[in-house]
């Protein structure tokens, strides 16, 4: 639009003859071409010149919203509220009125204008229910962000009784009575049954809720397909600048992760950039996470090639960066975790994508190509559980042998533990706490008498419900002590006060596994079918203490327990680990960083032959159907061949009503498989 043009434009509002229609095309017309300081001028020529519109409340709605983007939320506020005074039924200003005030700093005065748009909605129509629900999601995701959980849990509950299908609000629901320890954690009512709840779980949740390898891989391809979906703009199908730059130079590595920070993946990675042989690798951390810098991200930037910061860029934008990066194979470290951005790897930005670290298990999604692990954590045969093609490390974690360790230790007095009593730890996070384990590990406290357990801390009445837990199993309250958060560095440093960590299933201990060992402190884990439920038995076997890998839930507790009574043996482990630490192969971040440039090579070989995996999906849409419809209870724990055969006589039930198509899985064209 030119200057005559614009002049014209702003003019119009003051002769009464531009119509709210008129306005919002010239708004965005304006807006596309002049910036929005222009658009801004307009919106208050016209409000000022048009008081007596009958539509002045919606174009207040919309000058709002200009107002937010450019920064002015002191403005915008004002502006929904005169929209509201004007017409107090407009239902969209209370939603947004309430997310400034928000981003004011005034999370209350956000929920309570969120909530009356609740008590206004009586009306029993499609707008009222849409309304309705976005007012209690957003109420939702406020209490939840500010640590009140049990509110949260309420408000999602409400918003999913009246529609069940708003997935985001299921996950969040399911993620919060994981966070609480409320068991079971699908927990079916009148209006939503167990297979909408399973149906509905993230991956992340499904890793941590059930120990069926073939759920998970059903549940992610679902979550692929329904919350990622189709690639948007921007789909690169010319990867020229990967495939050229590879000639005579240097293989170009990119790592996307929106954890190359103060965070356990920042942890782990922290020395592996800088380990990479120069003269075969080129790399590029492409970082999307939030600002917020700090000393271990500085380490990290100092030790790539080069730092992309890409959190405030579109996904299409993204991917026409790293395309023109020229990046053969682009690890994803952070898979379906927050702030991943699996939308901008739909858009295929380099030609090899890997799945590794970021997220315990499968993608299930059609551009991820490889997903790395190890022999431990998907045993040869185990493939058909993953839609990506398996290769392995000698040990799939890494590790930063330079990590920072507090100087000053506590003592056990310091942190509320008993001088001379047994103090079992896990300091795994509440949400992988299971009804089973925690079973286990009261059985534990019953049999060695003045033992403790020491948990990470969380919500107030979540320490409550598992105190009350372990009364009515007759083990005092008092013996579960909850540890305070803390920076890692002292976080570290109080690890050698317990005596042995226990480990939960079906979702393990990684990061803090990795800690715990550093530490000097002995672990005991039990060993599923899942990725998750393995990792922690791959370090320990990586650390040289295979022995403390347990594949029985009575094996976990009896080793538990003769733990717990032969102090001397737990002594014999510390020094051993204290002895093997700087040359077992899971502090061997070299052997790994090494072994890595080994898979990669291997993949870009493949890429240039001919040769990259294609992701297998098929019935993946059945797999999903049978899986949801039975209780972890059911898989329990079976052998390799018992949960096969539990799984193909369930297939074989569907078929006989609806038939499977033959795949590579379980299902082959004679029927179930044999072997």
């Amino acid at each position: 639009m030119n200057s005559d043009n614009l002049s014209s434009a702003l003019n119009r509002p003051r002769g009464r003859d531009l119509s709210v229609l008129d306005l919002i095309r010239t708004a965005e017309e304006i807006r596309a071409t002049r910036g929005i300081g222009e658009v801004l001028s307009l919106y208050e020529t016209w409000v000022s010149h048009n008081a007596d519109n009958q539509l002045l409340y919606a174009v207040l709605f919309n000058h709002s919203v200009v107002l937010t983007d450019s920064g002015d939320l002191n403005a915008a506020r004002d502006c929904l509220e005169r929209a509201l005074l004007l017409n107090p039924d407009f239902m969209p200003a209370y939603i947004n009125l309430g997310r400034i005030h928000e981003r004011l700093g005034d999370a209350g005065r956000a929920v309570l204008q969120w909530s009356s748009l609740v008590d206004r909605l009586v009306a029993v129509d499609g707008n009222a229910i849409t309304h309705k629900a976005a007012a209690l999601n957003q109420i939702a995701r406020v209490l939840e962000e500010n640590q009140q959980d049990e509110s949260a849990e309420a408000m999602l509950r409400q918003t999913l009784d009246i529609d069940r299908d708003q997935r985001e609000a299921m996950q969040h629901y399911l993620a919060l009575r994981q966070r609480q320890c409320k068991w079971p954690v699908v927990q079916p009512w009148e209006r939503v049954g167990r297979e909408a709840l399973l149906s509905g779980m993230s991956p992340l949740s499904m890793a941590a809720y059930a120990d069926d390898p073939m759920l998970q891989l059903a549940a992610a391809w679902n979550y692929n397909l329904r919350d990622v979906g189709a690639p948007g703009e921007g789909l690169i199908t010319s990867h020229w600048a990967a495939r050229e730059g590879r000639r005579g130079g240097r293989l170009r590595i990119g790592y996307l992760s929106s954890d190359l920070r103060d965070h356990a993946v920042g942890y782990l990675t922290a020395e592996v950039f800088g380990l990479h042989n120069r003269d075969a690798v080129e790399v590029f951390a492409y970082y999307c996470g939030p600002a917020l810098g700090g000393p271990l991200q500085e380490r990290i930037k100092a030790t790539v090639d080069h730092w992309v910061p890409i959190s405030d860029l579109d996904d299409a934008t993204a991917a026409r960066r790293i395309a023109d990066d020229g990046i053969q194979i682009l690890v994803d470290v952070n898979g379906y975790t927050r702030d991943g951005r699996t939308k901008l790897l739909a858009l295929r930005p380099a030609p090899v994508i890997v799945n590794w670290l970021g997220f315990p298990g499968t993608m299930g999604s059609p551009y991820h190509h490889y997903i790395i692990a190890d022999d431990w954590i998907i045993p040869p045969g185990d493939e058909i559980y993953y839609s990506e093609k398996v290769l392995r490390l000698p040990c799939y974690q890494p590790n930063d042998r330079q990590r920072v360790v507090a100087p000053q230790s506590p003592s056990r007095t310091d942190v509320g533990l008993p001088e001379d009593g047994m103090v079992y730890c896990c300091f795994n996070g509440l949400h992988k706490l299971t009804r089973p384990t925690f079973e286990q590990w009261l059985t534990v406290l019953d049999r060695v008498p003045g033992s403790v357990l020491w948990l990470l801390a969380g919500e107030a009445a979540v320490h409550e419900r598992l105190r009350s837990f372990a009364a009515l199993r007759g083990i005092a309250p008092e013996r579960l002590i909850f540890a305070e958060k803390m920076a890692n560095a002292h976080h570290l440093a109080r690890y050698p006060l317990a005596d042995l960590f226990l480990d939960t299933m079906p979702y393990g201990a990684h990061t803090t596994a990795s800690d715990a060992l550093w530490m000097g402190v002995p672990m005991l884990t039990l060993s599923g079918r899942s990725f998750a439920s393995r990792v922690c038995g791959s370090l320990l076997r990586s650390a040289g203490l295979p022995e403390l890998v347990c594949t029985s839930p009575d094996e976990y507790v009896g080793r538990a327990v003769a733990l717990g009574r032969d102090r001397a043996v737990l002594r014999s482990y510390r020094e051993r680990l204290s002895a093997q630490r700087d040359r077992c192969t899971l502090f061997d971040t070299p052997l790994l960083v090494r072994k890595l440039e080994e898979l990669f090579g291997q993949m870009w070989s493949d890429c240039e032959n001919g040769l990259l995996p294609r992701p297998d999906l098929t019935n993946l849409d059945a797999y999903l159907e049978v899986g949801t419809r039975h209780h972890p209870d059911e898989v329990g724990v079976r052998s390799d061949k018992e949960y096969r055969a539990w799984w193909t006589g369930l297939l074989a039930r569907r078929h006989a009503f609806r038939p499977i198509a033959p795949d590579g899985r379980l299902w082959t064209q004679a029927g179930p498989e044999t072997a």
